[in-house]
């Protein structure tokens, strides 16, 4: 995640755009589609090709627009709870997208199984960091720990796919291996913190049904 002082930089950035798109009558949701579109279209056809800068370049534009639903949601008086699961949903299509494309790629014409099975290890460790978060919150504890979140996530798979595409040796290769491990080490903090905050906590009985 953006550390306090990146958000509200970033927030500044935007704040221009942000005011222009809410006084056309521009929904979040519009920007969540947009962005959540453009980014998986970007990562099949550009990156599942092989044309690796170019892929990661295009889906780096449509994932910043990430940041720029949430400001516009804020300044149309806050976002709808529609709204949130939209983008919840957009960010993990994205995701699945760029890991999906690197598999395409490498498992064909790019011709490398490491690459393949790295990507699928850490397709599957994104699901679940983001899934254990999803599920704690979901029985009232909140999970915001881990050192990998989706922000370093997509910083390292795109910047490595990028550099790759620029001829970099091995840049992909260091990225996926370096998320692999941050990822699990992210599954397993969010695992403790539930942990410590569940306590001897017990789920609530389900409610009974009437005898026929």
């Amino acid at each position: 995640m953006l550390g306090s002082n990146a958000r509200a930089a970033v927030a500044r950035f935007w704040a221009p755009v942000v005011a222009r798109l809410a006084r056309a009558g521009v929904t979040p949701d519009m920007i969540t589609i947009t962005g959540t579109v453009g980014a998986v279209v970007s990562a099949v056809v550009l990156i599942g090709t092989g044309h690796l800068f170019w892929g990661a370049f295009a889906v780096t534009v449509f994932v910043l627009l990430d940041m720029l639903d949430g400001a516009l949601a804020r300044a149309r008086g806050g976002g709808s709870v529609f709204g949130a699961v939209l983008d919840s949903t957009g960010d993990r299509a994205a995701d699945a997208a760029i890991f999906g494309a690197l598999v395409w790629w490498f498992s064909g014409a790019g011709d490398n199984r490491l690459l393949v099975l790295l990507a699928l290890v850490c397709l599957v460790l994104g699901v679940l960091t983001s899934y254990v978060k999803a599920r704690a919150e979901g029985v009232g504890l909140a999970c915001d720990v881990g050192i990998v979140e989706r922000t370093e996530r997509l910083i390292l798979v795109l910047v490595g796919t990028g550099f790759t595409g620029l001829g970099i040796p091995y840049a992909v290769h260091v990225a996926l291996w370096v998320l692999l491990l941050g990822s699990a080490v992210t599954v397993g903090q969010r695992f403790l913190a539930v942990r410590r905050a569940a306590g001897d906590r017990s789920l609530p009985a389900p409610p009974s049904r009437p005898a026929p």
